[in-house]
């Protein structure tokens, strides 16, 4: 047998952290141990009835064939509607394509338009997979560390000292994963003062947490207040975390034409078209009833509150209160260095005693003098409070 082989590209890159968490979790609750998983961000919903009908509707009319690649026309219409409605994006059926899940829109985009010697800006602490996607092309990861007191937001300053005539892309996770940092209004525009003065870097928005904003403030992109800009800028969105529909991998993007058809032509030798019954969902997800978001969105937020006391109620912990999404970013520095030498090393005590969650370092967050871990506060009041006192008793432990 030969010696294995792998190319350089996979060998930039490693499995993601929080599903390799969520899979450990699963291997123990198999094996009859008692695990809370808060490692994962997936909406504990049910998915609204009439998506699900809509899907049956779609089995029994035999749609289970191929679809154009980048959608049907009813699902880019939807798209559409999704983007100008909900994120005040100017968006039509034929700037839109549609993805098995927004991660594969973002990795279609970056593998589009990365190279070697190409640098994409990031924000961290970032989703895990921002840094592995754009380092599987070739492409430079510069970082740009936030702090809780900023509210986990860049700032145009540090923004403009980045920007090098090789920066490619600048990345914008808006509510963010996995702190919950919101760009307002008047921080996207501070910012556009700037990427105005460098036309060749564009933006990759990820707005996929759009309708989970507590702050009362309207959702701010930076196509809708500066629409002179839209025409560099990439808006990525979904229905996994608006209509509880993770497993039905739904992503949508919209941007310039020639990106969404290059995207959609690397799509073509991938994946080819997404799911023709999740389509079917995602239309009436986009088209249906949207009142009940506002239930989902008070229920998140009664349990980011449960969640951020509870936590700063336990010595050695603290965490700033998100402003949307449903994460809490945890700094555990001060129980770190004796029994547990990292954060890596505390998420498997914590696992000890029946909680996953992720370690900050997988998101970036040692740049950002953050030592802890990330929870996912999409699960019940009883789980959470149950949750947080394994997390209590095994810090205690420390």
């Amino acid at each position: 047998m030969t010696k294995p082989r792998l190319s350089a590209a996979i060998e930039r890159i490693s499995a993601s952290q929080t599903t390799a968490m969520t899979d450990r979790a699963t291997q123990l609750r198999e094996q009859g141990i008692d695990i809370i998983s808060l490692s994962v961000g997936e909406p504990d919903f049910a998915t609204p009835p009439h998506v699900v009908a809509a899907m049956h509707a779609a089995l029994d009319a035999g749609q289970t064939r191929y679809t154009p690649v980048g959608g049907t026309s009813a699902m880019k219409r939807a798209a559409a509607l999704h983007f100008n409605r909900d994120l005040g994006v100017p968006a039509s059926a034929d700037t839109v394509t549609t993805s098995s899940g927004g991660k594969q829109s973002i990795f279609h985009a970056l593998l589009a338009t990365l190279g070697p010697g190409d640098e994409i800006l990031i924000p961290a602490p970032w989703w895990v997979s921002y840094p592995g996607i754009a380092r599987f092309t070739g492409a430079t990861v510069v970082p740009l560390p936030t702090r809780p007191e900023d509210g986990y937001c860049i700032s145009a300053e540090q923004l403009a000292e980045a920007i090098t005539p090789r920066t490619r892309w600048l990345l914008i996770n808006s509510p963010g994963n996995p702190t919950g940092g919101v760009y307002g209004a008047g921080e996207l525009l501070a910012l556009a003062e700037v990427l105005e003065r460098h036309p060749h870097v564009m933006v990759l928005s990820d707005d996929i947490y759009a309708p989970l904003i507590y702050t009362g403030e309207p959702h701010a992109t930076l196509p809708a207040l500066r629409p002179d800009l839209a025409d560099r800028v990439l808006t990525v969105s979904g229905v996994s975390k608006s209509h509880a529909m993770t497993g039905l991998r739904i992503g949508v993007a919209t941007g310039p034409a020639w990106l969404i058809r290059a995207m959609e032509r690397l799509q073509s030798q991938s994946s080819g078209n997404p799911c023709s019954i999740s389509q079917a969902g995602a239309v009436a997800a986009f088209e249906g009833p949207q009142e009940f978001l506002a239930d989902w969105r008070e229920a998140f937020r009664r349990r980011r509150d449960l969640v951020t006391e509870r936590i700063n109620a336990i010595p050695g912990l603290s965490t700033p209160v998100p402003k949307g999404a449903f994460y809490c970013f945890v700094d555990a520095a001060p129980v770190i260095g004796g029994k547990v030498a990292d954060d890596g090393a505390l998420a498997l005590h914590l696992l000890e005693h029946g909680i996953a969650v992720v370690a900050a370092s997988a998101f970036g967050g040692d740049l950002c003098g953050i030592a802890g871990f990330r929870i996912s506060f999409a699960a019940s009041e009883a789980q959470l409070n149950e949750a947080i006192d394994r997390i209590e008793k095994g810090i205690a432990e420390l």
